[in-house]
């Protein structure tokens, strides 16, 4: 989070799991200041965390709107870290809201836990894939779970997404910047479209999405 604090400077978070409960930390302004505390890192224990550094494009300056997102679901915690903008959160929006949907942010990220909530398929990936295909736009996610991590970049290739490994663990982030700050070793960047399964049996990569040609954005190119 300390080498991605360029890409948002309006808050932070982290989520941890400790094999049965999630901890979460958010906090308005810059990692430093309120990761840097040992009383704050204690408190996030566990083997797998996913983290995020706001820089708000939809959705109030509030604390409730940072990210990870966190909410109980019938299969379990589920957590949500987000780069992008889903552009048709706000017709997805008040079609949950009408099949009684309650939020408690103002960001399109909670759209997606919704819809993994609502979907009808069992199991939790099938869920997650098929909240995925309602949703249009430019995006890479990270969601923890109980079950393990999962990581989505969007069939356009619009948001950045790179895998590194760092001893016998995985590393996902949205610039090689972070890889290199902790030592990791970067393998390669996610595909678009390319959805990735961390579980303690190892990574496994899955295409639920047809086929399209990439169209990364210029920005990430230009100005980083």
């Amino acid at each position: 989070l300390h080498a991605l604090q360029h890409r948002g400077q309006e808050a932070a978070g982290i989520t941890s799991f400790d094999g049965k409960d999630f901890h979460t930390h958010r906090a308005m302004g810059h990692v430093a200041g309120n990761f840097d505390n040992d009383a704050v890192i204690n408190k996030l224990k566990g083997e797998i965390a996913i983290g995020h550094n706001r820089y708000s494009t939809t959705g109030e300056t509030a604390l409730r709107n940072v990210q990870p997102l966190f909410a109980e679901l019938a299969s379990g915690g589920f957590s949500v870290a987000h780069n992008g903008n889903i552009s048709n959160a706000m017709t997805l929006r008040r079609e949950l809201v009408r099949r009684g949907a309650i939020f408690q942010s103002t960001s399109d990220t909670e759209v997606i836990i919704h819809l993994v909530a609502t979907s009808s398929y069992r199991t939790l990936l099938d869920r997650f894939i098929d909240a995925l295909k309602r949703v249009e736009g430019a995006y890479s996610l990270i969601c923890l779970t109980a079950e393990g991590m999962l990581a989505c970049r969007d069939p356009l290739g619009i948001r950045p997404l790179v895998l590194g490994r760092l001893g016998d663990s995985y590393i996902l982030a949205s610039e090689t910047v972070a890889l290199d700050m902790v030592g990791a070793t970067f393998l390669r960047s996610v595909e678009p479209g390319e959805l990735i399964i961390i579980t303690g049996r190892g990574l496994r990569s899955i295409r639920p999405f047809a086929p399209q040609r990439a169209r990364p954005c210029i920005f990430e190119h230009v100005y980083f």
